[in-house]
C-alpha cells in the first residue's frame, strides 16, 4: 500500500466535509474515536478469553448439563417475571 501524501490527505479531508459538513466534522470525529476505542477494548477481552493451553480438566459433562438446567431455569423465571410486567403495565398481553 502507498503512502498517502499532502494532496490525497488534503482531497480526503474535503470530502469529508463536503459529506459532514463543518459543524458536525468534529462530532462525527469524536464518534468514530469511540467507536474504534470501544471495538479495540472489546477485540482485546476476547483475545484475553480464549485458553492459552489445552483445556485443563473441566467439570463433569454431569456438572456441565446441570449448570446449562440451572441457567434455563433462572431464564425462564425471568421471562415469566418480564412477562407478568407487562401484563400489569397494561401493554401488549400475548
Amino acid at each position: 500500500m502507498q503512502d498517502l501524501g499532502w494532496a490525497e490527505i488534503l482531497i480526503i479531508a474535503l470530502v469529508f466535509v463536503l459529506l459532514f459538513g463543518a459543524k458536525k466534522l468534529p462530532e462525527t470525529a469524536r464518534a468514530v474515536g469511540r467507536s474504534l476505542r470501544i471495538f479495540k477494548a472489546e477485540a482485546g477481552k476476547l483475545h484475553d478469553d480464549e485458553p492459552a493451553g489445552p483445556p485443563a480438566s473441566g467439570p463433569s459433562p454431569e456438572e456441565r448439563t446441570r449448570r446449562l438446567e440451572e441457567q434455563a431455569r433462572r431464564l425462564e423465571e425471568q421471562a415469566a417475571r418480564l412477562r407478568a410486567s407487562v401484563r400489569e403495565d397494561g401493554q401488549a398481553k400475548p
